[in-house]
């Protein structure tokens, strides 16, 4: 069997769809978007026929569309705008496994004294509670920050019930949304959020494009500055290649959403079943709360994360020990810490996301390998050597 790759909470193989939309731009198609020749013109057009797609997917208008660069320079232009607007010292609420584009701003607005932050932390069912995060609202609260579905272990936040409350407040949300399109419907009227962050990479489109969803009648000034692209909330000539595959992965992501539930659930539930059967001390985080269709998270008692995860890659396997954004520590996630993990099972974790290249016979033959090598691990390793971990 070929290498089998488990990882499409990382980012996901091209659509054939994206890569056919791509190439005409990677070839004889050229043209800066700003120009007013027919190349510059041809090339407008193909930036907008992404933005009217991309709106599609989330139920919206096309000039709430603002195309940036990647999911974190969305995130980071909402939170440093609404830093920028606060007269003085304001707050900020976010939940404590935000994804670290968030997590990491908000530290960083903390620390220059422009917001006081509160961090609102999940059940150990890995959902923050809607009145967790609206008991922590202040009258000088400038910001929520909810993501949709935790990148990690793949739970859906009650994001609706919040941005309700904070509607009447006046007070605007922020929701990343990232790891979530593509997966489960996703619609910017029914959430009532302000803001709204995705990234192309995590259903199939191409890596470098992205978009930040602005409501209509919501000011917001741009992280970049300089030209007067995206009617100048964000400076910098358009990656055409990238949004035009961006575009066609939107269009094919809300044409095939149902199968592709249907099928990325077939395959994490079958793994989840026969899991603890194959693999003695297995233990599944949060199987019982509202959760992607593709992501399974699993602990190895005895087993260090890193060393089973270097294993199954030479025995063609690809999985993650947590977020691709915190591959290479050897720090617990952060993730699995705010939903009650020890130190111990945090590191013993493991992230396995499914996406639509796989197949069931690649489900068993995981399995088999993955039962194989935790085995050889546990056989290897002295007791209790987890305890005293890096």
């Amino acid at each position: 069997m070929a290498f089998v790759y488990l990882d499409h909470n990382a980012t996901t193989p091209l659509h054939p769809a994206a890569r056919e939309a791509m190439l005409p731009w990677l070839g004889e198609q050229h043209g800066n978007p700003s120009s007013i020749h027919r190349f510059g013109q041809a090339a407008r057009n193909a930036v907008e026929e992404a933005r009217e797609k991309v709106a599609a997917l989330l139920g919206a208008r096309p000039p709430e569309v603002v195309f940036t660069a990647s999911g974190t320079e969305a995130n980071n232009e909402v939170l440093f705008d609404a830093a920028r607007r606060a007269p003085g010292r304001g707050h900020l609420v976010i939940s404590s496994f935000e994804h670290p584009s968030i997590r990491e701003a908000a530290a960083r607005l903390e620390k220059d004294g422009v917001f006081e932050v509160t961090r609102v932390s999940p059940g150990t069912d890995g959902v923050v509670a809607a009145e967790a995060v609206l008991a922590a609202l202040r009258p000088d609260t400038r910001l929520v920050c909810l993501m949709l579905a935790n990148n990690e272990i793949g739970t859906v936040q009650p994001v609706a019930a919040v941005a309700a409350v904070c509607r009447e407040r006046g007070i605007p949300v922020l929701c990343d949304a990232v790891q979530a399109m593509g997966k489960i419907p996703v619609s910017v009227e029914a959430l009532g959020v302000d803001f709204l962050t995705l990234g192309a990479h995590k259903f199939h489109g191409p890596l470098g494009a992205a978009a930040l969803w602005v409501r209509k009648g919501v000011e917001i000034s741009p992280l970049l500055v300089g030209g007067s692209q995206e009617r100048r909330r964000r400076a910098s000539t358009e990656n055409v290649p990238a949004l035009a595959g961006f575009g066609a992965a939107a269009a094919a992501a809300l044409a095939e959403l149902p199968a592709r539930t249907a099928h990325l659930a077939a395959l994490r539930d079958a793994f989840e079943t026969e899991l603890p059967r194959r693999v003695p001390g297995a233990l599944l985080h949060c199987t019982g709360s509202p959760r992607l269709p593709n992501t399974a998270h699993a602990a190895f008692t005895g087993v260090e994360g890193e060393a089973l995860l270097i294993r199954l890659d030479i025995a063609g396997f690809a999985v993650s020990t947590g977020s691709a954004c915190s591959s290479g520590t050897v720090e617990p996630s952060k993730t699995l810490l705010a939903i009650g993990l020890s130190r111990e099972e945090a590191l013993s974790s493991l992230r396995v996301s499914f996406g639509m290249t796989n197949r069931p016979e690649e489900v068993e033959a995981f399995l088999a390998a993955l039962a194989r090598e935790v085995e050889a691990i546990r056989r290897l390793a002295p007791a209790g050597a987890l305890s005293g971990g890096a």
